[in-house]
């Protein structure tokens, strides 16, 4: 049976009294893919914070390949070992890219500030993980505003990689690209992955990238799961009504939007 990579238990976490993750649990295997989906405001993007470390939970706890990160690292050693377990790539690559130095510099800059090499194999290591990502030497010398947005997020997934994270968290990441686009970064993603045998947690209201990246899927509604499986059984029968209402509510061959009212009016009665 293979291994869980990560291990989310009983996350909790409120905003001036507001409750945004509620008792969230689930499990990603050693290079799995699993999407926590859900509409804006469900807590999907507070959960991935609190497990990259960019929120601190209220209660609850995670844990990688046995080891737990639920509590504040001490030392500089501890926070640099618990940044490179989990990685995160965001929405927008550009509002995480320094825009003053080129691409070549920002990933070197992660190698730098994790791995004790000479400049010679740091410079061979950039070289390696920018081709990986499909970006070549024009690419590497430019800033990243001088990048398309498809572009960009080939590079914030170039500096994720360098850190040989266990899990690597995609916010949305696919969101703000072309259809195109999309499908050229979901096949990077895919190739990395058989390749590095890394775990994917898809953070997404996307349900066809659902569909075509996820071996697993969690359905979050406020701050709450209400569903979770494989996801083609997940899909192929939903059993909460919220669940059905968000595949419902994407327009296909067969659309209903009498059935979208009656899981509306369904989540009420129950939520």
């Amino acid at each position: 049976m293979t291994e869980n990579v990560l291990e989310v238990e009983g996350l909790r976490k409120a905003f001036s009294g507001k409750t945004a993750v509620d008792g969230v649990s689930f499990s990603l295997r050693a290079g799995g893919s699993l999407a926590v989906v859900g509409e804006s405001g469900s807590g999907k993007t507070t959960t991935a914070r609190m497990l990259v470390g960019l929120e601190i939970p209220d209660a609850g706890r995670i844990g990688v390949e046995g080891r737990d990160r639920s509590r504040v690292p001490r030392g500089r050693r501890a926070r640099l070992a618990r940044a490179r377990e989990i990685q995160m790539v965001f929405q927008d690559p550009y509002l995480s890219l320094d825009p003053r130095i080129s691409v070549s510099e920002c990933v070197e800059e992660s190698l730098r500030l994790h791995f004790a090499m000479d400049r010679q194999a740091r410079r061979a290591r950039r070289d390696e993980l920018l081709e990986r990502v499909g970006l070549g030497e024009r690419e590497a010398a430019a800033l990243p505003r001088r990048l398309s947005g498809g572009q960009r997020q080939r590079v914030a997934i170039a500096r994720a990689l360098a850190t040989e994270p266990k899990v690597l968290i995609l916010d949305e990441a696919t969101s703000a690209l072309d259809v195109s686009i999309q499908a050229q970064i979901l096949d990077l993603l895919a190739r990395i992955r058989r390749t590095l045998d890394i775990a994917y947690l898809f953070i997404t209201h996307d349900l066809a990238l659902v569909r075509h990246a996820a071996d697993d899927i969690v359905v979050l509604y406020r701050g709450k799961v209400v569903e979770a499986g494989p996801t083609e059984q997940v899909l192929a029968a939903p059993q909460h009504p919220y669940t059905r209402l968000l595949l419902h509510s994407v327009p296909r061959p067969g659309w209903d939007p009498v059935q979208i009212a009656a899981d509306r009016r369904a989540l009420q009665e129950i939520m």
